[in-house]
């Protein structure tokens, strides 16, 4: 087999909970929403040494490919693809397989998300390179597990085994089943057990093995990439075989698709810090607080006030007076104000503001 390496990295999300900073063309993994600067090229960045620049393919959107080429000057203008039509994960993971096979056959790559927060860049690349080396050692889907913190209700969660072997030091264990975001109860008992880890949505696997396992749960998506192959065999575009057979497929997670399905799914457990910042407060975990617990990021005065996360450009004042768990963010064309309480809403705000101000989005 190949030693091969490649890294897909999906780049296509919105960012709606990170509205108004985050928009359709410059969403939150374009932005510095955690850092100085953008999570995108963060990902890249630890990235370093891993494998070659040349064999790092970011897929996104069309609307954002020209803000990832800004973001990420380093990489080849062909390796940012830009999906016509958002269609969840598993078209992401089967276009991925194609492009990456289209190359060499034999590679094996990792998936990863595009706008997580990894500090160990070291511990991250090792885990990574044992994973890789499982996957082209054994036909096998490999999951890294984040060993969790706290009872977080917002994740999914692996149910891990035993140890059926080791790679590169570390223990590849059996999965028994993939969990979906509990409440509060369950995933108190999850973290209670030391059986469970958090599911990051990083995969790494062999060509051969993903193909298989699409081909085995999810048919229809496979049979539509077989026909975009041929085409780019026969000499069409990328660009107008994806928008030839994109609407066909089904959209569907890569979770539903194909892990929560195929028997042959292991795990690598993380040795490295690992947050998934996906609404507002969560930077306040990142990011320097005043004494009084404010998150400030930006021109801002704040008075008698505690425990607020304030975003303000620069050349712009916010002041805050007398308030507590607010998260204030001023753009140049929209302003947010809500209570921290109420950040895992916001999605469903901005759908409403969507549909009267569709330049807002």
């Amino acid at each position: 087999m190949s030693n091969s390496r490649y890294i897909v990295i999906m780049a296509g999300g919105r960012g709606e909970r990170f509205w108004p900073s985050s928009r359709l063309k410059r969403p939150k993994q374009l932005l510095p929403i955690v850092g100085e600067t953008p999570m995108l090229a963060q990902t890249v960045g630890r990235l370093g040494g891993l494998v070659p620049v040349e064999n790092i393919i970011v897929v996104t959107n069309l609307e954002q490919m020209e803000a990832v080429a800004e973001v990420c000057p380093q990489l080849p203008k062909e390796n940012i693809i830009g999906e016509p039509m958002g269609r969840d994960t598993a078209p992401a993971v089967g276009l991925g397989a194609l492009l990456v096979g289209r190359k060499d056959p034999d590679a094996v790559f990792a998936i990863l998300p595009a706008d997580h927060v990894i500090h160990d860049s070291k511990g991250f690349q090792s885990v990574l390179d044992s994973a890789f080396e499982a996957a082209a050692t054994e036909p096998v889907l490999v999951t890294i597990g984040i060993t969790p913190t706290f009872a977080a209700t917002g994740y999914g969660y692996i149910h891990s085994g035993e140890a059926i072997g080791e790679s590169k030091g570390l223990a590849v264990r059996a999965v028994h089943q993939f969990k979906e975001k509990p409440n509060l109860e369950t995933a108190q008992g999850y973290v209670d057990s030391g059986e469970f880890f958090w599911n990051a949505g990083m995969f790494v696997w062999s060509v051969a093995s993903v193909n298989a396992a699409l081909a085995a749960h999810a048919p229809g998506l496979a049979q539509s990439l077989s026909a975009l192959n041929s085409d780019l065999d026969a000499g069409v575009t990328l660009d107008a075989a994806m928008a030839r057979h994109y609407p066909e497929m089904e959209k569907i997670s890569v979770d539903f698709a194909i892990m929560e399905k195929a028997d042959n799914v292991v795990v690598i457990q993380s040795r490295f810090d690992w947050d998934d910042v996906g609404e507002w407060p969560a930077i306040s975990r990142h990011e320097q607080k005043d004494e009084a617990g404010n998150t400030i990021k930006g021109s801002t005065y704040l008075k008698g006030s505690a425990g607020n996360i304030v975003v303000s450009p620069d050349g712009h004042i916010t002041a805050l007076l007398g308030v507590e768990d607010l998260i204030v963010v001023h753009t140049s064309d929209a302003t947010l104000v809500c209570h921290k309480d109420q950040a895992q809403n916001l999605k469903a705000l901005v759908k409403e503001i969507g549909a009267e101000h569709p330049e807002l989005m």
